[in-house]
């Protein structure tokens, strides 16, 4: 045969087929092919055994190796033996070593269609899961919370400090940005609805009370969840995937008391005074807009402003704040918490942290404003 592979065949015996190999045995080379030798034992009749004669090859590769496994499955599917003695050392060594551990026949596994009763009952099961462990964190939350106001927890203050820097400090250039910005667009719409009636200097009155009651605290909370959440997720998930959890644990250490309990202090703390922040932004970025508008000055604004905004609308909106802060704190630890033991799993955490937090800050506010609503506050 012409190639860089040279293979011929001698028959010694009835049943036993000998294959000669020569030449260069090399991938990217001309190679014979597993079915010249299936086309050799179909012409010869029954052979039971084929033996190799390997003592002419130059050099080889795993261009070798996947010739011999080819014919290694043809012979298997005939029932046919196949003995590799005479093959060189280090190929017969590699061959020995794959063929003594089978492909486990579920090992690939195909992906079927899904039907759409079936991912409903799946996304069900899930919902349900997902919602017993979330009870279950905070349950053990609010127990460590308990021991906390024992002076049983133990947890480091340093950490707490750190904590409060970061969640407070640091987060107010975007919590400024975020809410100027939805101060002004509340004061545009306002303006263009209130300008029908001659009434403008209404503006004051919807900005402030929006943004004391609950623009501010909602979209403080939206900024911490993406921001400070989904970054609790992802450093308590590093060090689930560093097995530092685990050490704690084996250390004897409560992670719940050391990791959670600062992190939820911390941002419960902080949030009311970054929504105070937040809703004094908003009323400033409202304060822009109306300006512009004829006959409305500066300081009738902040009349309109402090006559419209009552005491109850700042209780509510600093109490909004604070429930958020524990959502945010509970979403990013939990998600960290339940993370898996792979990089990409980390990623998966940070945003399923972010997610729960967004959804859990919007029932809150449902629930909170059909609350205030009922008492009529």
């Amino acid at each position: 045969m012409s190639g860089s592979g040279q293979l011929l065949f001698d028959q010694p015996s009835k049943d036993t087929l000998r294959l000669l190999l020569s030449g260069r045995w090399r991938l990217g080379e001309q190679l014979p092919a597993a079915d010249d030798v299936r086309q050799k034992i179909e012409e010869a009749g029954p052979i039971r055994q084929i033996i190799f004669n390997a003592e002419e090859i130059g050099e080889w590769d795993s261009g070798l190796l996947t010739f011999i496994r080819r014919l290694w499955k043809l012979c298997a599917n005939s029932e046919i033996a196949m003995d590799i003695g005479g093959l060189p050392d280090g190929a017969r060594q590699i061959l020995e070593l794959a063929m003594a551990v089978p492909e486990k026949k579920d090992a690939r596994k195909t992906e079927g269609q899904v039907t759409f009763l079936t991912h409903l009952g799946n996304q069900t099961v899930e919902f349900f899961r997902s919602s017993n462990d979330m009870l279950e964190f905070i349950g053990e939350a609010s127990a460590t919370f308990l021991r906390l106001l024992k002076g049983k927890a133990r947890y480091r203050r340093t950490d707490l400090w750190l904590i409060i820097e970061a969640c407070s400090g640091q987060a107010l250039p975007i919590v400024a940005l975020i809410s100027f910005l939805v101060g002004m667009i509340l004061a545009f719409i306002g303006v263009i609805q209130l300008a029908l009636f001659g009434a403008e200097i209404y503006v004051a009155n919807l900005v402030g009370i929006a943004m004391v009651r609950l623009m501010g605290a909602i979209m403080t909370g939206i900024v911490m969840a993406g921001r400070t959440g989904g970054a609790f997720a992802a450093q308590l998930g590093t060090m689930q995937v560093n097995q530092e959890i685990d050490a704690l644990k084996t250390l004897g250490v409560s992670p719940m008391e050391f990791l959670v309990l600062p992190r939820m202090l911390a941002l419960t703390l902080m949030m009311p005074l970054l929504a105070l922040f937040a809703n004094i932004m908003g009323v400033l970025g409202g304060a822009v807009v109306a300006i512009g508008i004829p006959n409305i000055t500066i300081f009738q604004y902040y009349k309109q402003t402090v006559g419209a905004v009552s005491l109850w609308d700042l209780w509510i909106g600093l109490f909004c704040s604070a429930v958020f802060g524990v959502i945010v704190a509970l979403s990013g630890c939990m998600r960290g918490m339940q993370c898996g033991r792979s990089a990409s799993a980390v990623g998966d955490a940070a945003t399923s942290a972010v997610v729960t937090a967004i959804v859990g800050i919007i029932l809150a506010t449902a629930i909170i404003t059909i609350m205030t609503n009922v008492l009529g506050i």
